[in-house]
């Protein structure tokens, strides 16, 4: 992974507009180590340039106004999303790079593609590229050039603009612990500043105190546009009412010397799958099925919550008492779905910070430490080498049933891991099925 990313600005001059137009007028490049998400044929010199002439300060704004959203919502589906997101929306006249931006918490993704050649217009974009960077450079990235163009701004005496006053909030709230834990909850939630029902987010910043601000964020991550938010009193009348007695104590844990990628150091489905081997090297699994009463002592709990099909729950999720009480809750009603999330919770309560209390396995969250937690699954019950060995360089759909049989899960996660690694398309793979894994 890369994580060098510019926004660059080369000064022109522009004679109309308004006096920010004029005066943050530039040939704009985003690079990527050495490659340009701006890279565009120009028809009228016949060229192919790594920047574009557009406003620094329609950009500059852009990313001020969506700053949190930018840094913390995943890709999701509702219509709205985009003009978030994708900077083809911010208008203007000018004719913006088809790159979309968004996060899983840890890393920032920005995901150029073509445009199509219209006659009406000289320029078309060509860069075809996913990049992917760590969160703190995208930040970096964006803070330098809204700082830039700010100097700019100053440069030409253009003083209290919108662009400053935006930014400078976002500033004091990145600043202040509390009020950048609401900002974020609110991206989290798909909601522009101040638009979120205050309300929620208090309930969410007071669960917090109790069962950790990561949690929640899952929390929060995986809230559906148009449904309620799960409050810290539902899931415990969830954990009383349809739960299982797990004891965290008897749970497995990594020995303290295993290395494990650090936390946004690779991408998520490699952070889980070395986690997923050392679990598997330190226990002497070898590359042999994980049965039911196996997995379910490496999780602490008994094996009847793997075979009583009880599902219903809008969530998967163990929550702790104390280190010898905890409740596991599954969603799925099929065993191999139920296999799929209590493994996930192992490796949730493996790879997160110590202390935590409340493990949530969400549905649809794209976040880092749910994608983490997926890949766990997916090497912990049917480990890659030997899934393509006994593929054998067969890829299609029976033989995927056949290894999804042999390992008991479904064939969705094979087909998942095949992907990560490589072997099959994404586009194999649809939004939903990516997401959901299991």
């Amino acid at each position: 992974m890369v994580d060098t990313l510019a926004i660059e600005a080369d000064w022109e001059t522009l004679q109309s507009g308004t006096p920010e137009e004029r005066a943050c007028f530039a040939a704009i490049g985003i690079r990527h180590g050495k490659l340009w998400l701006t890279e565009a044929e120009d028809t009228l010199v016949n060229r192919v340039r790594n920047k574009v002439h557009l406003s620094a300060y329609r950009l500059a704004e852009w990313l001020a106004w969506n700053w949190w959203r930018l840094r913390w919502e995943p890709k999701t589906q509702p219509a709205d999303w985009g003009l978030a997101h994708r900077m083809a929306t911010i208008g203007g006249g000018y004719i913006w790079p088809n790159i979309t931006v968004f996060s899983d918490g840890e890393q920032v993704f920005l995901a150029a593609r073509p445009t199509m050649q219209r006659s009406t217009e000289p320029l078309r974009y060509i860069a075809d590229m996913l990049a992917v960077v760590r969160a703190s450079a995208f930040e970096d990235a964006v803070d330098g050039f809204i700082a830039q163009a700010l100097g700019q701004l100053r440069d030409e005496n253009l003083v209290g603009t919108n662009l400053e006053h935006l930014w400078e909030d976002v500033c004091a709230e990145r600043a202040d612990v509390l009020l950048s834990t609401r900002r974020k909850f609110e991206a989290l939630l798909g909601f522009e500043p101040d638009q979120a029902d205050p309300a929620v987010l208090d309930g969410l910043a007071a669960d917090a105190q109790t069962l950790g601000v990561s949690a929640m964020s899952e929390v929060a991550a995986d809230h559906a546009p148009g449904g309620s938010v799960l409050t810290a009193a539902i899931i415990q009348d969830l954990a009383a009412s349809m739960g299982y007695d797990a004891s965290p104590r008897n749970a497995v844990r990594l020995r303290s010397a295993t290395h494990v990628p650090a936390l946004g150091a690779v991408p998520a489905w490699q952070r889980g799958a070395a986690a997923a081997r050392a679990l598997r090297d330190q226990e002497r699994l070898r590359a042999a099925p994980i049965g039911n009463s196996r997995l379910a002592n490496m999780a602490g709990v008994v094996a009847g919550v793997l075979t009583e099909l009880t599902g219903g729950a809008s969530l998967s999720f163990a929550l702790d008492g104390n280190v010898t009480d905890s409740r596991v809750v599954l969603r799925s009603k099929w065993e191999t779905g139920r296999r799929f999330e209590l493994a996930r919770l192992l490796g949730d309560r493996i790879t997160s910070a110590p202390g935590e209390c409340f493990f949530p396995a969400a549905r649809w969250a794209g976040t880092y430490r749910q994608k983490v937690q997926r890949s766990f699954a997916a090497e912990l019950l049917s480990p890659f080498e030997a899934v393509e060995e006994m593929l054998g360089g067969d890829f299609s759909e029976e033989s995927q049933i056949e290894v999804a049989r042999h390992f008991d899960v479904s064939e969705l996660t094979i087909r998942t891991s095949l992907v990560n690694h490589g072997l099959i398309d994404r586009d194999a793979l649809s939004m939903e099925m990516e997401t959901v894994a299991a």
